[in-house]
């Protein structure tokens, strides 16, 4: 773990563990926070943050953990991987929760792609059981999916992370590779979710 910032004396300690199960897409490190209900990573269908872009397209967590750790009153705890998580890979970090946070989102992005992320929003944290849960992958809607390696970042395209090209405008569901470009669908495509996701709370 790279960074972890926490308010507030009461909390309980979950244990998350984020497997990747595509067959050819990496996930970036993965940023996690437990907040309330009134803070999101994201909205469907809206236009994404400007820091959530960065994230996206780069795999660049900085600037959308500056985001949510600058509203103490909504966030709670904030942890953030380290390396990539390859496919069939797992990792597992801990985070702490509070009673008026028990909301925990994170998000990652997938490589090789332009805007695409993996992120579980606002899943209620367990109380006493250990609960699994699959997560699907976003499209930023913050550039042209052309699936040109000159504009994707990561070891096998190692393209430019950013565009100046816009994409669609907003956050929708990922709809995979289709071999446009230079990726192959047969390496690089995928359906459904993309990652298993359990939470477990380590009772004191």
């Amino acid at each position: 773990l790279i960074s972890s910032t926490a308010w507030g004396m009461s909390s309980k300690t979950y244990e998350v563990t984020i497997t990747n199960i595509t067959a050819g897409q990496a996930f970036t490190p993965v940023l996690a926070a437990t907040h309330r209900g009134d803070l999101s990573f994201f909205e469907l269908g809206q236009p994404a943050s400007e820091e959530l872009e960065m994230l996206a397209e780069g795999g660049a967590t900085g600037p959308l953990e500056g985001l949510i750790s600058a509203i103490p009153t909504q966030t709670y705890d904030i942890t953030t991987t380290t390396g990539l998580l390859a496919p069939g890979e797992t990792v597992t970090f801990q985070i702490k929760g509070g009673p008026r946070t028990a909301l925990l989102s994170f998000a990652a992005m997938l490589l090789p792609t332009h805007d695409t992320f993996v992120a579980l929003d606002s899943m209620t944290l367990p109380q006493f059981d250990t609960v699994t849960t699959l997560v699907r992958a976003y499209d930023a809607g913050t550039e042209i999916n052309d699936e040109s390696c000159a504009n994707i970042p990561g070891p096998y395209c190692m393209g430019a992370p950013y565009s100046e090209e816009d994409g669609e405008g907003f956050v929708h569901i990922a709809n995979g590779i289709h071999g446009i470009g230079n990726l192959a669908p047969e390496m690089f495509d995928w359906r459904g979710p993309v990652a298993r996701v359990t939470v477990r709370r380590i009772l004191d």
